[in-house]
């Protein structure tokens, strides 16, 4: 398991990169840039920050955010993005028996 170093600043300002599981196989991000638009939007009213950047490429992204002072939740905001941005995607990608039985997407 990977011993993962968090660094939690209260209103500081994060990067992410966030992958595809398959990288260079299909556009899935640029093809679903709507909805991943309205997940962001729906976090952002209920989790507020501010963007600072954000690159969308076909099978990754980056983003800088700054938390509300107060805040370091960065982990429950990238979650909530991820999750609903997976759920609300037709299934149609291939699944292992082992992603199948814990109810992973293979996206």
């Amino acid at each position: 398991m990977p011993n993962y170093r968090r660094n939690r600043i209260e209103g500081g300002c994060y990067f992410f990169t966030v992958n595809l599981l398959v990288r260079n196989q299909t556009p899935l991000l640029v093809n679903n840039i709507d909805l991943l638009r309205d997940v962001v939007k729906r976090v952002r009213a209920r989790y507020p920050f501010h963007i600072d950047g954000w690159v969308i490429l076909p099978d990754h992204m980056h983003c800088i955010w700054t938390l509300p002072k107060g805040d370091m939740d960065y982990s429950n905001r990238i979650r909530l993005i991820k999750g609903m941005f997976s759920k609300r995607l037709p299934k149609e990608e291939w699944l292992s028996p082992v992603r199948h039985l814990k109810g992973e997407r293979g996206i």
